[in-house]
């Protein structure tokens, strides 16, 4: 099967969504030509019928389409009947999900009671062990052939009942038999995915909702777009749903859902989504609704230009290969500019929003993990010392050519100047000019570094669209992405800079990031480092991979994040996962350096990697031990 760069959405310029059949679900379609619905879970224990009831209200008042409760055994799955009754009797229709793993015939008893069902096929009959198995082709269609006689029943009462299903796979809980035959990889995911949906069409049964979640920005995006693509190979067009797994709570968790929920949406995929947080669900609804919001009146942004055969990769993670100047382009992090021009003097103080704070004992620079690279003080003058590592960035008719300031030019400026250059020489260029312009005289330029800004609605195609350009005529040019976000709340300029410029750097694009708002220099600098944290192309701080609960969870998750986090956020580059269940715990581990997991009411594992270190210890000690596991492992520092 061919898969080409374009085949996961319909124009990589022309924003519009990716047409999937409609899905009823109890009393709302999804596809089709439905509004992308949005939806939680519960983290009640789903034997509490009052507390689940109770709080299903207030998400559904918050703005949940969908409720989706978690049934881990048959008693569980019984028990949704008396749940969906008293929600009946509240007058609210909104359709209930169950939330299956491991255990078929809890499955089976759902269906019949609730609208819809969630599977995951990595452990619904299939097994992770994280064993290594040697198949060929005949021993794996038998085990194909074992799966399907396990699953066939379950579809069959979701076709007698009318039921939805959603065949939803998890990279954290990948089988030995996928992971053996097509190893950790997006591909894998699909084909778990995938391998189910062919038996459900065996039985012409196609009421069907697909996802591909991971905590992994890159792989889930690369997932989705694989998961599209191969679908439409196969004359496939379910809907999707999208989430983040694990994504966090607070800033860290809202900036990692909108990189890799957004970065789809601009694609035009995506026909439901859920924002996992971890807080309580009725949270995650307006963040959720915020996200698809913006996505209302995109098909009336400006033109873009169209490219036949786009020059990248969207299954898989390259960055775009740029020339090294300075320290900007080629395999450097992306650098981070900020703009401190505001105010008649550049002071002492303005640096320390930024990273950077003098301390007179020591007379010397304390330099911030998030600290800036650039600073963009326009027409000031830099009358102050700054940090041997950093570099002040002035209007081309104030640059003072010192050796560490550098200038900002205009296309056309710098066409007709013809003075001294600096050792960087930026040049502030909209998409527009750079396609309608003779930059090109610039290509055999060695000294100049590509500010490239937009005012276009569909920011990421139009930035991108550049980028392909720049990939067609070969020209290695460092480029920053350089975004203005006024006149919208603070909320919006998080979610929407997280959108924008994540996409771009999930996909390879861009040597570095210039964010300009309404708010702070602190705001700003904050979620700069965010979105590169959260795409994975620079590490500043510690990462949480953190579930967002459900009835499964075993312990208090978000007192036990918050407590790791007050102990662990100066670990600069390590991940912690902190898993409330084994559901996805083991797997999620393989892609954090720590875990932390619930195996029993008061029982915590810890895991370094995917293996288990300390099994079913006390949690009144679970925190220190886990400290005492990464003090063993080398990878603790003290905080300063």
């Amino acid at each position: 099967m061919t898969i080409t760069p374009d085949d996961y959405c319909n124009s990589l310029t022309d924003y519009s969504r990716f047409k999937t059949r409609e899905v009823i679900v109890g009393t709302i379609g999804i596809g089709g030509d439905n509004p992308v619905r949005i939806q939680s879970m519960t983290t009640t224990d789903t034997m509490d019928t009052k507390e689940t009831v109770e709080q299903s209200i207030r998400m559904i008042k918050a703005g949940s389409e969908l409720v989706r409760i978690t049934a881990p055994s048959k008693r569980e799955a019984e028990n949704l009947i008396n749940i969906k009754k008293e929600i009946r009797n509240h007058g609210y229709s909104t359709p209930l999900v169950a939330d299956i793993h491991f255990t078929p015939n809890a499955a089976l008893i759902a269906a019949e009671i609730v609208e819809k069902v969630r599977i995951n096929p990595g452990n619904y009959v299939d097994k992770k062990k994280f064993n290594l198995i040697e198949y060929n082709d005949e021993s794996y269609a038998l085990e194909l052939d074992r799966i399907k006689d396990r699953f066939i029943p379950l579809v069959k009462v979701c076709k007698e009942n009318d039921t939805a299903m959603r065949i939803g796979t998890n990279h954290g809980s990948l089988s030995d038999r996928i992971l053996s035959r097509y190893g950790d990889t997006p591909l894998g995911m699909v084909e778990s995915g995938l391998e189910f949906v062919r038996i459900c069409e065996e039985l012409n049964y196609y009421n069907l909702i697909i996802s591909m979640k991971a905590s992994n920005t890159q792989v889930m995006v690369q997932a989705y777009r694989l998961a599209v693509a191969m679908m439409k190979k196969e004359g496939m067009n379910y809907p999707l749903h999208l989430g983040v797994t694990e994504a966090g709570d607070g800033e860290d968790g809202r900036i990692k859902s909108a990189v890799g929920i957004g970065s789809l949406l601009e694609d035009g995929i995506g026909d439901t989504i859920r924002v996992s947080l971890t807080e309580d669900p009725e949270l995650e609804l307006p963040v959720a609704k915020q996200l698809i919001d913006r996505y209302k009146s995109r098909g009336k942004h400006a033109n873009i230009p169209s490219i036949v055969e786009p020059p990248f990769q969207p299954y898989n993670y390259s960055k775009r290969k740029s020339l090294l100047i300075n320290n900007i382009g080629m395999k450097q992090v992306p650098r981070v500019i900020l703009d401190i021009s505001k105010g008649d003097k550049l002071l002492y103080k303005d640096l320390q929003n930024v990273g950077y704070k003098y301390s007179k004992n020591l007379d010397k620079w304390v330099i911030a993990d998030q600290a800036v690279d650039y600073i963009y003080i326009g027409n000031k003058k830099l009358d102050i010392s700054l940090p041997g590592s950093l570099y002040a960035i002035q209007n081309m008719q104030y640059w003072e050519k010192d050796k560490q300031t550098l200038p900002l030019f205009s296309l056309e400026e710098y066409l007709d100047y013809e003075g001294h250059r600096g050792l960087i020489n930026f040049i502030n260029i909209s998409t527009n000019e750079f396609l309608s312009s003779d930059i090109l005289k610039l290509k055999n330029d060695d000294s100049i570094v590509l500010l490239i800004n937009t005012q276009n609605d569909h920011v990421a195609a139009d930035i991108r669209r550049i980028f392909f350009e720049l990939i067609k005529i070969e020209w290695k040019v460092p480029v920053i992405i350089k975004k203005e976000y006024y006149n919208i709340t603070k909320d919006e300029f998080q979610l929407y800079s997280s959108t924008d410029i994540g996409s771009l750097l999930l996909d390879g694009f861009g040597d570095g990031i210039w964010l300009s708002s309404d708010f702070s220099n602190d705001t700003n600098t904050k979620q700069s480092f965010g979105i590169l944290q959260a795409t994975r192309t620079r590490i500043s701080k510690t990462e949480y991979i953190s579930c967002p609960s459900c009835g499964r969870t075993l312990f208090d998750l978000q007192k036990v994040t918050s407590e790791i986090r007050s102990r662990t956020n100066h670990l600069k580059g390590v991940k912690i996962g902190i898993m409330g269940c084994i559901v996805n715990g083991p797997g999620e581990m393989a892609d954090a350096d720590y875990g932390y997991v619930g195996t029993g009411v008061g029982k915590i594992s810890l895991y370094k990697g995917y293996e288990v270190v300390k099994r079913n210890i006390s949690a009144d000690i679970a925190v220190d031990a886990l400290i005492e596991l990464i003090k063993a492992n080398g990878d603790w520092v003290e905080s300063i």
